[in-house]
């Protein structure tokens, strides 16, 4: 009985209200002629709400007949119920067929590449370098070969340690781990020079091995040899060597910015306007063709590419474009207000660039004006470390 039921429900059922006074009598015989009703619910005492197969209902009307019951249908449910009421829409059976080629046709396609950097470290270019070696929206799968576009990179670059590209339906999920910089490592038996790496007033020199070429208190350029890769002896002449020691200096880290005293401020006053344009691989069509209706504003573009299911993207996009209103407000500043602005900023610029804050020895304001405008320059004394080892090439 129950598979009758459920394939009822493939081939078809209606559900229907029997109307009457001998509801029991119609029950009884229907069971007695072994017609499967199911979903049975009593309201009042002269209805009855059941289903039946279509096959069966035919018989139902002639018990009801004899029961002196009245039969309505309420509900058709199943297949052919689907198809009758779709058989005269040919053009919206045409377009899902269409819809239905269509996704197996673009599953052959990668419509979408997702970069994926370890620690979010961003690799400027990468989008661009991976479109020229042919990984890109739009090709076939069949066109990638993961090993050769891997290989490509690699020669292209020399900023990344490791990457792999994985297929998942129509996305290519593309890893990335960004090399480390590392300076060039100088042997320990090879020569070499230690030189100054900024400019700045030495405060303490030890030359370990080597020949010290400055002393306490001499001024050095960037590029200046603190250090010489040789040593001069008496009687032995020139001894070239790789040459260690330790140098310190007072150098000057400064930034500048020039401010003026009237201003337009821009602000945002919270209104919005949007559109919107359906993206087809390169193709862009405009929903709503306009021009914003804010005399200043700024322009915000989101694209969100659509897909089925997580990783089955469809070569189709929207484009929701954003206009923020905003205006501008003419405001004045004293000398005062301004120099604090901008003080501010320039010393957080300063202190993100100096890696240990405790050696800072002093710290230099100067101001100019000029017409409407200061230009204020802030300088920090900073005691540091300096010296980066450079080969000697004879």
């Amino acid at each position: 009985m129950l598979f009758k039921i459920m394939l009822s429900y493939i081939i078809g059922y209606v559900r229907v209200i029997v109307e009457g006074y001998y509801i029991e009598r119609f029950v009884n015989i229907c069971t007695n002629n072994k017609i499967i009703i199911w979903n049975l619910k009593r309201d009042k005492d002269v209805n009855l709400y059941l289903n039946v197969g279509i096959k069966d209902f035919k018989k139902i009307i002639k018990i009801a007949k004899k029961t002196k019951c009245k039969i309505s249908i309420i509900k058709k449910k199943g297949i052919p119920f689907i198809i009758n009421k779709y058989r005269k829409r040919k053009f919206f059976i045409f377009l899902l067929i269409l819809l239905i080629i269509l996704l197996g046709v673009s599953s052959n396609f990668i419509w979408n590449v997702e970069i994926k950097e370890e620690n979010n470290n961003e690799l400027i270019g990468i989008e661009q370098d991976l479109k020229e070696v042919g990984l890109k929206s739009g090709i076939a799968k069949y066109k990638i070969n993961i090993k050769d576009v891997i290989n490509k990179i690699n020669l292209k670059r020399n900023d990344i340690a490791w990457m792999g590209i994985e297929l998942k339906g129509t996305n290519a999920i593309v890893k990335i781990v960004k090399a480390d910089e590392k300076p060039e490592i100088i042997s320990d038996d090879e020569y070499c020079n230690i030189v100054s790496d900024k400019a700045g007033v030495i405060t303490k020199i030890i030359a370990q091995d080597g020949t010290a070429q400055v002393k306490e208190g001499d001024t050095v350029n960037k590029g200046t040899i603190l250090i010489s890769g040789w040593i001069e002896g008496k009687y032995t002449g020139i001894r070239y060597v790789h040459s260690k020691g330790e140098i310190q200096a007072k150098v000057w880290h400064t930034k500048n910015k020039t401010v003026n005293l009237n201003q337009k401020i821009k602000e945002k006053t919270g209104n919005v306007q949007n559109s919107y344009k359906i993206k087809i691989n390169n193709f862009e069509i405009n929903l709503l063709k306009r021009v914003s209706k804010f005399k200043f504003y700024d322009t915000i573009n989101e694209e969100k590419r659509l897909k089925i299911f997580s990783d089955f993207y469809l070569p189709i996009s929207i484009i929701k474009t954003t206009y923020e209103e905003e205006n501008y407000t003419e405001k004045t500043y004293t000398q005062e207000e301004a120099k604090k602005l901008v003080i501010k900023e320039l010393e957080e610029e300063l202190e993100n660039e100096i890696e240990i804050k405790e050696n800072i020895l002093n710290k230099n304001i100067n101001l100019y004006e000029k017409d409407n405008q200061i230009e204020i320059y802030v300088t920090y004394e900073v005691l540091e470390n300096i010296g980066t080892k450079e080969k000697i090439v004879f």
